[in-house]
């Protein structure tokens, strides 16, 4: 018995310590958090959450098999993660918690075509294969099942991009009014009279996309069906565009909000807007990151980059028009 153990660990491959830590907290994370999301679900999502569960078991058991390595408990990164999306499941429900599924899911897969593009040539990325081949079944046969009841994926991300977007565009404006005019009050109605033409634009540019993207459906739905001779079934395409204008507009006002607030509740210089701003840039980062399945320290990091070069361009802008046409404080 003990030398058949000492052959098998003799017989399997050494990896990068890390990989088969993450990978087997990974999949640990993942079945553990189900488990949570279970307590919160609705009667449908608690069935599709019952179907998830034993796929991750299995997933947990093979990696612990093939490293030959065993964990039984979280790192406190991700038990700070496992809380906070608990909480979020508590809060939206049933809802919360499709969005957090297809998340999970998105990062899941993209992980392991990541380590499979690494370990494609060896027994790893033969282990890989198989467990992908489990993802992209979760995918298509598990979590798409919940696509007619959760929230719109693009509304999320609408609602999101536009957030995004006015608070770094109005944080650049606010920046830019602070150094060219100095007076406080000037720069708050300058933000204000900017945020809101801005978010007419965003609204404006979200309809006319989706409404061409749309018309380009109909026209393929429209030839599908004169090729098969199926009668064509109607679609609410305009409520769409509609409803997408309308979230990306808000949602730009509200991202505006941010940085034109400090300056409402009496704040006298670029300091106090950017700090603000900057904070709520990296909560927005982080969800976007999560929705999207992608690292999520890049995209924080990318996302304050942005923030602070529009708040030193416009500046340094505003500060040269200062300069080239007189403007007195």
């Amino acid at each position: 018995m003990g030398d058949g153990a000492d052959a098998m660990s003799l017989e399997r491959p050494r990896y990068d310590p890390r990989v088969a830590e993450r990978l087997i907290l990974d999949e640990l994370f993942d079945l553990t958090l189900y488990r949570e999301l279970r307590k919160h679900a609705g009667v449908e999502t608690r069935q599709t959450l019952d179907d998830l569960i034993p796929i991750e078991s299995r997933h947990f058991a093979f990696w612990q098999e093939f490293f030959g390595m065993r964990r039984g408990r979280l790192d406190l990164g991700r038990r700070v993660k496992l809380r906070f999306l608990a909480l979020v499941a508590r809060l939206l429900g049933s809802v919360g918690i499709e969005m957090i599924l297809e998340a999970i899911e998105v990062y899941g897969i993209r992980k392991y075509l990541s380590v499979w593009d690494t370990y494609r040539d060896g027994p790893l990325g033969a282990a890989v294969r198989e467990v992908l081949d489990d993802e992209f079944r979760h995918e298509d046969e598990v979590v798409t099942q919940l696509k007619d009841r959760r929230i719109n994926p693009e509304r999320i991300r609408d609602i999101f991009l536009g957030l995004n977007d006015g608070l770094v565009e109005i944080l650049g404006a606010v920046s830019g009014f602070f150094a060219a005019f100095a007076s406080p009050i000037t720069v708050l109605l300058a933000a204000l009279t900017t945020a809101i033409a801005g978010a007419f634009s965003m609204a404006a540019g979200a309809y006319v996309a989706t409404s061409s993207q749309q018309e380009v459906e109909r026209t393929e739905e429209r030839r599908n069906a004169f090729l098969s001779s199926q009668p064509r079934a109607a679609g609410a395409a305009g409520e769409s565009a509609l409803a997408s204008a309308v979230a990306v507009g808000v949602s730009y006002l509200a991202g505006a909000v941010v940085p034109v607030l400090p300056v409402v509740l009496g704040a006298k210089t670029i300091l106090v807007p950017a700090v603000v701003g900057g904070s709520i840039a990296v909560v927005v980062s982080l969800v976007l990151a999560f929705l999207s399945g992608m690292d999520v320290r890049r995209r924080v990091l990318t996302n304050l980059a942005i923030v602070a070069a529009a708040v030193a361009v416009t500046y340094l802008s505003g500060l040269l028009l200062r300069s080239v046409f007189g403007i007195v404080a």
